[in-house]
């Protein structure tokens, strides 16, 4: 039976694939205002129905927070659509009168979109919006444990877009979720370009379909308190940044570093807003429960909120608490929780300055998440513009890491997907937006000679024509060596 449902699922891959790829192929026939047109719908008909697509994937997952899905489901379609409604990314986007070369989109062609279960239909509703923008059509490969409101969301933006105006089957989602389909959709010849969220195998596996792909790799943020930092607005939105959707974003707090100085006013404050600082002995005892021998998470405890964790740890904790702190003396193997951890849990670590926060936080994001985010709360501008060089594509200041990173309290593009670089094996350090999605086509005039081109006249006229020629007789010199004359 089970091989009957994989070759089933495989034919639903290849069948979504054939039709999407005719409807990409009609709807790249459609100027700016057809596509722009559909985008619009589609972002109506997403804001409606973001509460009941928000308790469908909390009721499916068990991950996160009702109001929290609620409010990503309306950044994806708000935010995401108010940054993206005026770009051209379809014929003429740009002319250059002075070097004579116009610059025109060209759609990539079909879309796979991988989706995960810790964002589901708030990731769903942004890679349609972003794939459609761009002139494509867009195909899902759900997570099994969010595949219902994975193709709800789907559903969705899918009628909206036909009663626009846009072709049958220019968004598609897979309903017999297997590995099989899956790899049917990453090498099918009708996907042009794989656009993926999920674990680290979901990622290696898109880079190596042989395709164009577009991948994100683990988070585990470090956020640095410098002394100078306002404590108390740091310590709410780094409590803000970890607790949103209980800490299921991949750009969420992973890892507090706090300057020395600083350190006991820092604690005072945790505990003040919530938080609940774990012993030695409850350390061991979260590390266990939170995190897998090889540095995994246990998935049980993905999105789940403090109470629940302290409850499979078997800790008391106080009513109320928002996040639990595990402080550490070290990271790596010997020390679970400095892994990336999508819930409310944060490792704590005391440095004696910016310099050795540095260091730390390089350790950090070397073990898990190089090229991803950082986030630093100080007035300091001068150690702030330090941490530019350093491994990650995001460096966020004075902001949650979770919101900022998304570009929902910074200025960065909102996006869903956020690429880490080279420094992760990705192909992008940016955040993800329809012009990633798009090829563009250069018509370039020919505004000089080329060198070399006979003329009769000279560029300046402090050029010796009698040097020209003497350049010329050693070229035709050397020529007629190499040839043996």
């Amino acid at each position: 039976m089970a091989l009957d449902y994989d070759l089933s699922s495989i034919q639903e891959a290849r069948d979504l694939a054939r039709k999407a790829k005719e409807a990409q192929k009609i709807l790249a026939d459609f100027n700016q205002e057809q596509i722009d047109r559909i985008v619009a719908a589609m972002c109506d008909a997403a804001v409606e129905n973001a509460e009941w697509l928000a308790r469908m994937a909390v009721d499916e997952t068990k991950f996160g927070i009702f109001e929290d899905k609620v409010k990503k489901n309306l950044f994806s379609a708000k935010n995401v659509y108010n940054y993206i409604k005026d770009m051209k990314t379809v014929g003429i986007l740009n002319e250059d009168a002075g070097q004579k070369v116009i610059e025109v989109g060209a759609p990539m062609g079909v879309v796979m979109g991988i989706i995960p279960s810790t964002n589901p239909t708030s990731t769903t509703i942004y890679k349609a919006l972003v794939s459609i923008k761009a002139g494509n059509a867009i195909v899902f490969a759900p997570h099994p444990n969010a595949c219902r409101c994975i193709n709800a969301a789907a559903q969705v933006v899918h009628e909206a877009a036909v009663k626009a105006g846009a072709p049958e089957g220019v968004i598609g989602c897979l309903s017999k979720v297997t590995m099989a389909a899956t790899n049917e959709l990453m090498h099918h010849d009708d996907i042009g370009v794989i656009l993926a969220t999920g674990g680290p195998g979901m990622v290696k596996a898109a880079y190596s379909a042989g395709k164009p792909a577009y991948g994100v790799g683990a988070g585990n943020a470090p956020v640095f308190i410098e002394r100078s930092a306002n404590i108390k607005k740091a310590v709410s939105d780094i409590i803000t940044g970890k607790t949103f959707d209980n800490g299921v974003i991949c750009a969420s707090e992973n890892s507090i570093l706090v300057d020395e100085p600083i350190k006991d006013k820092v604690v005072a404050e945790l505990k003040g807003q919530g938080a609940y600082m774990l012993s030695p002995e409850e350390v061991e005892k979260v590390s266990r429960a939170v995190m897998t021998p090889k540095g995994g998470m246990n998935s049980s405890l993905v999105g789940k909120g403090p109470k629940v964790i302290a409850n499979k740890a078997g800790i008391d904790i106080p009513e109320g608490t928002r996040v639990l702190i595990a402080p550490l003396e070290g990271y790596g193997p010997g020390f679970p929780l400095s892994y990336e951890k999508l819930t409310t849990v944060l490792a704590f670590y005391v440095v004696k300055n910016w310099e050795e926060a540095c260091r730390l936080a390089i350790e950090l994001l070397n073990l898990m998440g190089a090229g991803h985010t950082f986030a630093i709360h100080s007035q300091d501008d001068e150690i702030i513009r330090e941490f530019i060089r350093k491994p990650v594509s995001r460096i966020l200041v004075n902001t949650p890491s979770s919101l900022g990173g998304i570009g929902l309290t910074t200025g960065l593009a909102p996006s869903l997907t956020l690429g880490c670089g080279t420094m992760a094996g990705s192909s992008t350090s940016d955040n993800v937006t329809p012009m990633h999605l798009i090829n563009i086509k250069r018509l370039a005039y020919r505004i000089d000679d080329y060198i070399g081109a006979p003329s009769n006249t000279c560029a300046g006229d402090d050029i010796n024509p009698d040097k020209i020629a003497d350049i010329v007789k050693q070229v035709l010199l050397g020529l007629g060596k190499t040839n043996g004359n």
